[in-house]
């Protein structure tokens, strides 16, 4: 008897030991990979989380810092003050801005072959880290339909010449075996709905005017006639092979950068697209072929290339009625953020309102040392284009993969990138990359339904810090302060009773700052 009440003492023990641990947040085990440049490691048997809002007292704000130096979502809290400090942001319920989406990233081939070469219990902390309660909490997933160059072949899902019914349509063994398990697993473990789209490199060989999954390549002839209608057909069976899986998608894109595909000699899975040619195809082929199929409430976006295009194919494809009343949003990728005005946000938003924008790729391509393990500049990248975009209309924002290799791939063109999360599948580990927490930052404090809102700023803010301000549905005011500059920003973010939350924005560090909408 005794024996068996101090084992069941024990257990309360361990039990209550591990809620507190959980509830408190495990720390980064950091690993350096020169000056400054710090990962967070994690395996089979430890990994950092991030410590919850909740309990936040009235009165109160909770802040969560990552720094140059180390730091990544380390939690404070403090006390609302009566007193100012620095510059004052106000907080401006008054005015508000678009409703977000979310954040997420992509389930690739390579991602989830990254996370399969793990053991199941380091594979499952990925996961866990970035769709999981005591993660980032992701609440967007891109899928790739059919193969992309973060592939280890290419393929399709219809090799038969002629089949124009897609009687011989079937899902490959990567979404069988890899993707398909992955996004169940996320799925599980998440307590926020994920909105899943996919998105389409290439149709099968036979119906592009190349006859090849590569190069460039349009489905053949014109829209309306039974090529375009068996492409579009191949969007709807694509979605209920999912279906049947347990898996719906939020959302679709027409095709991935449809200006690959007009490019001679283009290296991997494209098919090419005018504006007018999608537009076209949108009108009579792939909006009622939807609809016909039961998926009418599905969100269709157009374009899904870089902004710098954004207002000629949008004033070509949505101001055709019979296009645009298929289509929900514009998607975009950041790829040429930087030679790009955001001029084409706003243009797009003020001439189609009812049209959302929203964020569908982004990475860091260096092609000269693809995988930079620790780089701080990467995070204010990512953190910068975020809030850049937040601030003209963008509704989320989507990573690229998930998880790649320690040269940043597989990929079967060799078109290495970067990725918030890198496997080194030699020693069971992987390494959270500083884009893991900037990402962080955004999604684990916005779930879908926030609100941007405004504010006002007395004295003067240096160029090198972006403020954005956000009011969650669970009450919360959500504010983030990016600091690139070399020296520490003073402010008081002053909500809405006067009162202040006083902080010092070290440099080179992202801030979120959460406190309660009420006192």
């Amino acid at each position: 008897m005794m024996y068996t009440l101090c084992l069941l003492l024990l257990f309360i023990a361990c039990y209550l030991i591990q809620d507190r641990i959980a509830a408190q947040g495990r720390p980064c085990s950091k690993l350096s990979f020169g000056p400054g440049n710090i990962v967070c490691r994690c395996n089979a048997s430890y990994c950092d989380t991030v410590e919850p809002i909740e309990p936040l007292t009235s009165g109160s704000f909770a802040l969560y810092t990552s720094n140059s130096n180390g730091s990544r979502l380390v939690k404070s809290v403090g006390s609302l003050s009566k007193s100012t400090a620095g510059v004052v942001v106000r907080i401006d319920t008054n005015t508000s801005y678009q409703s977000l989406f979310g954040f997420g990233g992509a389930f690739t081939d390579a991602a989830a072959i990254n996370i399969a070469n793990l053991s199941s219990g380091a594979a499952n902390y990925v996961i866990d880290s970035y769709y999981g309660p005591q993660g980032i909490e992701y609440s967007v997933g891109r899928v790739p339909i059919g193969s992309c160059d973060f592939s280890t072949h290419p393929y399709s899902y219809d090799d038969v010449d002629g089949d124009f019914n897609l009687t011989k349509f079937q899902l490959a063994k990567e979404d069988l075996t890899l993707k398909i398990p992955l996004i169940q697993r996320a799925i599980s473990v998440s307590k926020r709905n994920i909105s899943f789209f996919g998105s389409p490199w290439t149709a099968p060989a036979w119906m592009k005017t190349n006859n090849n999954l590569t190069g460039k390549g349009f489905i053949r002839g014109e829209a309306g006639n039974s090529y375009h209608k068996a492409w579009a057909l191949h969007f709807v069976k694509f979605l209920d092979a999912y279906k049947q899986h347990n898996i719906s998608f939020w959302g679709l894109t027409a095709q991935n950068e449809p200006t690959d595909g007009n490019i001679d000699h283009f290296p991997f899975q494209a098919t090419g697209w005018t504006p007018e040619q999608q537009r076209d195809f949108i009108a009579k082929d792939l909006g009622p072929t939807l609809h016909a199929n039961g998926y009418k409430d599905i969100k269709l976006m157009m374009l899904d290339d870089q902004r710098l295009l954004m207002t000629y194919w949008a004033d070509t494809i949505l101001t055709d009625p019979d296009a645009s009343k298929f289509i929900s949003g514009v998607a975009v990728h950041w790829y040429m953020d930087a030679i790009s005005p955001t001029f084409a946000l706003d243009y797009v938003h003020k001439k189609f309102p009812d049209h959302f924008m929203f964020g569908t790729e982004a990475c860091y391509d260096t092609v000269i040392h693809p995988v930079n393990l620790g780089n701080w500049k990467h995070a204010e990248g990512y953190a910068n284009d975020i809030m850049q975009d937040l601030e003209h209309w963008v509704t989320g924002w989507t990573d690229w993969n998930l998880a790649l290799n320690m040269e940043g791939g597989p990929n079967w063109v060799h078109n290495y990138v970067d990725s918030p999360i890198i496997v080194n599948a030699e020693k069971d580990e992987f390494y959270k990359q500083p884009m893991f927490y900037a990402m962080g930052h955004f999604s684990k404090f916005l779930p879908p339904g926030s609100l941007r809102i405004g504010h006002t700023v007395k004295g003067s803010v240096p160029k090198d810090i972006k403020i954005l301000s956000f009011k969650t549905p669970s009450k919360y005011f959500v504010i983030v302060i990016l600091n690139k500059s070399d020296t520490d920003f003073k402010l008081c973010v002053q909500i809405p009773s006067g009162e202040c939350i006083n902080i010092t924005a070290a440099q080179h560090s992202i801030n979120t700052v959460v406190t309660s909408t009420s006192k």
